[in-house]
């Protein structure tokens, strides 16, 4: 069992919201490289944002069949980025960057988790959303009962969360982290620091509440 899971919260474009993460204990930051996307942010813009950061709190790049010359500028602006690819990116496009990566899936009936990690070998997660038209999450929670627990690679929550689900969906998916946007908005694209801090105190609870039942259930 993961005995603490990790939190991201995605979509961040205001310095105050960052602090708020940082402060209610968020291990991983999201910023939008996709200029459809509401919740997109400059280069520039990410660039300060991530100035705010204190150490061992993770910068997240997300990109969308982005060409190789932005992810290459925004690896030289913010060299401690996280590669997330949230398109269709083939396996090639992901590894060749020879770093870490999450690699986003929307999952379905067919989706299978074992084959899709054997296709990203040097993914440090896959990113579990609900499927959507186009691209980038659509604040939906999938099917969980979906996911197999022989499923061998690290895997991100996201799809739908808020403080009031994530800790069902730690308890019944044990995920080594999860992802959040639209689930701390206080309106379409905009976030909102109370939800923030409610959001990381249910996982909070929700990792304690599984460490006792583990304790009481182990022989």
């Amino acid at each position: 069992m993961n005995s603490r899971t990790r939190i991201k919260i995605c979509g961040l474009r205001e310095p105050a919201h960052v602090e708020a993460a940082v402060q209610a204990g968020a291990d991983a930051l999201g910023f939008v490289f996709y200029a459809k996307s509401v919740r997109a942010v400059t280069l520039e813009q990410a660039r300060a944002l991530v100035e705010l950061l204190p150490p061992f709190v993770t910068p997240v790049g997300l990109f969308v069949n982005a060409d190789p010359s932005e992810i290459e500028a925004a690896l030289r602006a913010i060299p401690q980025l996280l590669l997330q690819f949230h398109g269709d990116e083939p396996p090639a496009d992901c590894e060749r960057w020879g770093r870490p990566y999450l690699r986003a899936l929307a999952v379905r009936p067919e989706t299978d988790l074992l084959d899709c990690a054997r296709r990203h070998p040097h993914a440090q997660a896959l990113l579990l959303d609900a499927p959507v038209e186009g691209y980038g999450g659509g604040g939906k929670v999938f099917d969980w009962s979906l996911l197999k627990p022989s499923a061998n690679s690290p895997v991100v929550l996201s799809g739908g969360l808020s403080a009031d689900n994530v800790a069902d969906g730690i308890r019944r998916v044990r995920p080594w982290a999860v992802d959040v946007s639209s689930g701390v908005e206080q309106t379409r694209g905009v976030k909102s620091p109370d939800l923030i801090r409610r959001f990381c105190a249910a996982v909070r609870a929700a990792d304690a509440a599984l460490s006792h039942s583990d304790r009481i259930t182990t022989p």
